[in-house]
């Protein structure tokens, strides 16, 4: 199936994401094991999921796609809107305990390693099989639903909204980040496996 460019533009963003989250693992992984990690880097996946998997990636979702879907007819509160839209929430939940270590001062304390290594343990699975039902029922289904002008007038929408991402420099600092992340914590260096799954 030929895909739309704006569904285009969200799984390559999708594979960016997942590129981060395989980093995220390598990094528990060592912290669990008693990796004296710096607290910026946590500081720093905590920015890159709040500033472009969710401000950015979600934002277009759920501020264009989610919606133009619900236009035509998708229920908000039931189905698989409803279903992404919860887990964009707990994906929140998750990456604010990074943030909230990440800002704390000092070297990590036990309980804030361990805060860390549970989070990442919870959001990274979620994320992933996120992703895969985006990537195989969501997208597939807004690619039925909407007609392909209403696929190019979403593409121009995206183009709006990074945009604004660009001209404070955000864009191109998160994609900055994302690369400094994996280049440090190698995401091929994590398992393969679902889940926080640390080889010894």
């Amino acid at each position: 199936m030929l895909l739309a460019k704006a569904i285009e533009v969200l799984m390559n963003e999708h594979r960016l994401i997942e590129q981060v989250l395989g980093s995220l693992e390598t990094f528990a992984c060592q912290l669990d094991g008693d990796f004296a990690a710096e607290r910026p880097a946590i500081a720093d996946y905590g920015d890159f999921f709040r500033g472009f998997a969710d401000a950015g990636h979600h934002g277009k979702e759920e501020d264009i796609l989610f919606r133009r879907m619900i236009e035509r007819g998708l229920p908000r509160e039931t189905g698989p809107v409803a279903v992404m839209l919860h887990e964009h929430e707990v994906g929140r939940g998750h990456v604010s305990v990074l943030r909230r270590v990440g800002e704390g001062t000092g070297p990590l304390t036990g309980r804030e390693a361990r805060l860390v290594v549970e989070s990442a343990g919870a959001f990274i699975p979620l994320l992933r099989a996120h992703i895969l039902k985006e990537d195989r029922i969501l997208y597939p289904m807004a690619v039925r639903l909407l007609t392909d002008s209403e696929m190019d007038a979403m593409e121009a929408e995206f183009s709006a909204f990074d945009s604004r991402l660009r001209a404070d420099g955000s864009y191109d600092r998160l994609h900055g980040l994302a690369d400094r992340l994996s280049a440090g914590f190698r995401p091929d260096l994590a398992p393969a496996a679902q889940g926080l799954v640390c080889g010894g």
